[in-house]
């Protein structure tokens, strides 16, 4: 049963409905693959057996009755650790959250399983996901399916470590700094970073407010694009709790779309001449433009201007903003703390305090820079661009020599961070390998809204790659 556990989403969804396999049987392969591998990778911190039966069980009922399901029936999903799960955790990787268990799924959870998916638990995530690699003082460290020597990413390094290893067929996670696509690309999956608001953060710690909602959103993870898209079409939609939620139409169709997406001029850049990434990732973006080229696209070489104020800007949103926010729940339990979130509250205390002029400043700003990068991609709506300087790390390391040049743990995401401070929405997909065999990832940028032009972009670059291949891990 190795094989369905390696399956696309979309594929075992049709497999069941066709009655060719059974719930119980998918459900019974996935929790026995997370039963033997989930020791190695420590990417599940809490799932329940019984429950997942009990789920498949009913599941199977419906197929049984002939009554009409929903697009995920019978397919087992993970969500990240920091969102709420009925019955299960929700301590963000945090000791300050210990046994704290909620008591009703998020709003994205349920929509999941109004589309008939299967909650499987919840995956690993670093201390209220302040890093980008996955380590606390609850679970310990999750490791990288590709190499367990490495970090699988963070701060979605356990949904990302589950999926690619066939523990889960796809899940949910959670970004306000690349934390769905830096994990991603690591593992070798995709990644959506939606628009704030379009799925619903509702029910996630810590919630979004303030600067973080302008940052902060959750997204699905998956193997391939047509899981993604399954993914995000069942969880996408308007909800009270988040406030950036809006009333923006239901999700379109790559058929409907499909006149204006073959009108688009994109635009593709290796680096932002600031951060360099490796040779393999420039191959691998050269690639991808070049791909899009035979597809029949305009594919033209440039890098919009304004990215760098965009990164400063959003350091004083995550880190400044983010330290002060966080720093009355940490106050008075530096014992509980895990490194990671000791290193973050170091280097938000190390940068000046924001005030309310500079915090005005700082979000006047943050307009300014999305106007001027908005009026670039009028007529370069996708951009094209590496998803991180560097495929994935050794556990622990801080700084990595590339072309040269010594590139610190903070800037090695810029290429994501930029994003975040901008609202704009993000996919990320396998497109090459390092020397070690390591993933790398593309990422597709779209603007605000524009998620399904994202979305089929990336499906044509995952096209003509060729067939998503599993890590080499131990079957």
């Amino acid at each position: 049963m190795n094989e369905i556990c390696l399956a696309p989403a979309h594929r075992i969804a049709a497999l069941i409905g066709r009655k060719e396999i059974s719930c119980v049987d998918v459900a019974l392969a996935h929790l026995k693959r997370i039963e033997r591998l989930n020791p190695s990778l420590n990417a599940f911190v809490d799932f329940r057996p019984e429950r997942i039966l009990s789920q498949a069980e009913k599941a199977q009922d419906v197929i049984q009755s002939g009554t009409s399901v929903g697009p995920l029936h019978g397919v087992p999903l993970s969500i990240k650790s920091s969102i709420d799960v009925a019955g299960h955790r929700c301590e963000a990787g945090s000791n300050l959250r210990k046994g704290r268990i909620a008591s009703e799924d998020a709003p994205l959870v349920a929509r999941l399983r109004s589309a008939g998916a299967i909650i499987l638990g919840v995956t690993n995530a670093p201390e209220l996901l302040m890093a980008w690699e996955t380590d606390n003082l609850l679970y310990g460290r999750t490791n990288n399916p590709w190499d367990l020597t490495r970090t699988s990413g963070g701060s979605s390094g356990g949904e990302a470590a589950a999926i690619a290893a066939g523990l889960s067929a796809g899940g949910v996670g959670s970004d306000g700094g690349g934390s769905i696509r830096e994990p991603a690309h690591f593992c070798g999956i995709c990644g959506l970073k939606p628009t704030p608001g379009r799925v619903p953060s509702t029910g996630h710690y810590p919630k979004a407010g303030g600067p973080f909602a302008l940052l902060g959103v959750v997204g699905p993870m998956a193997r391939t694009i047509e899981d993604v898209r399954l993914l995000f079409n069942a969880m996408a939609g308007y909800d009270d709790g988040d406030p950036c939620a809006a009333p923006v139409n239901e999700v379109s169709s790559a058929e409907q779309h499909q006149p204006q997406l073959e009108q688009i001029t994109i635009a593709f850049f290796e680096d932002d001449g600031r951060t360099p990434v490796t040779g393999e990732t420039r191959c691998a973006v050269r690639n991808a433009a070049s791909f899009l080229v035979n597809c029949g696209f305009t594919v033209d070489q440039f890098r919009p201007e304004g990215l760098e104020e965009a990164r400063q800007i959003w350091a004083n949103f995550f880190v400044s903003a983010g330290g002060m926010i966080l720093e009355p729940i940490l106050s008075g339990h530096d014992e509980e703390l895990s490194s990671i979130m000791r290193e973050f509250r170091r280097w938000a205390k190390a940068r000046p305090p924001l005030t309310a002029g500079s915090l005005l400043a700082s979000w006047l700003g943050r307009d300014a820079v999305r106007e001027k990068i908005l009026v670039q991609m009028r007529h370069y709506p996708i951009l094209l661009c590496p998803t991180a300087a560097i495929p994935a790390f050794r556990h622990g390391e801080r700084e990595w020599q590339v072309e040269g040049k010594t590139v610190q743990y903070l800037d090695a995401w810029s290429y994501c961070e930029w994003f975040n401070l901008l609202g704009f929405p993000a996919v990320v997909v396998p497109m090459g390998r390092s020397p070690e065999g390591l993933p790398i990832s593309v990422q597709i940028v779209g603007r605000p809204w524009q998620e399904e032009f994202v979305l089929s972009i990336a499906a044509k670059l995952e096209a003509a790659r060729g067939p998503w291949l599993a890590p080499a891990f131990p079957d």
